[in-house]
């Protein structure tokens, strides 16, 4: 069985603690710089900015999991811990990356306008 896009049992723990507006603005600010970040996650990729490259993924992978989207979250852990040589090897993993976001970002606007 496939995990689910957004954890609702994650989501609903964090509108339990900080408020159902709140994660409103939140999910807003997410669906604005998640798309930089993966932007940025190619830009550093092209560069070969290996710092750049972990910091991007680093915060997707963070935030990602803020909101209980689990498999963005484990891509962009992957892309973290294992870096520039991944991506190089095979750029698909930004392809499915970007994939992913837009099911989460999907999931998300559906759960904030809920």
């Amino acid at each position: 069985m496939a995990e689910p896009t957004i954890d609702l049992a994650t989501y609903e723990a964090l509108e339990q603690t900080v408020g159902e507006e709140f994660v409103s603005e939140l999910v807003d600010t997410f669906l604005a710089d998640a798309p930089r970040m993966i932007d940025d996650l190619r830009g550093s990729l092209a560069a070969r900015d290996a710092d750049r490259f972990r910091r991007a993924a680093h915060s997707l992978k963070s935030n990602s999991n803020t909101f209980g989207a689990h498999m963005l979250g484990a891509m962009a852990r992957d892309l973290e811990l294992n870096g520039l040589a991944r991506a190089e090897a095979d750029g698909a993993p930004l392809d499915a990356l970007a994939r992913e976001y837009s099911l989460v970002a999907a999931a998300l606007k559906e759960l904030r306008d809920a």
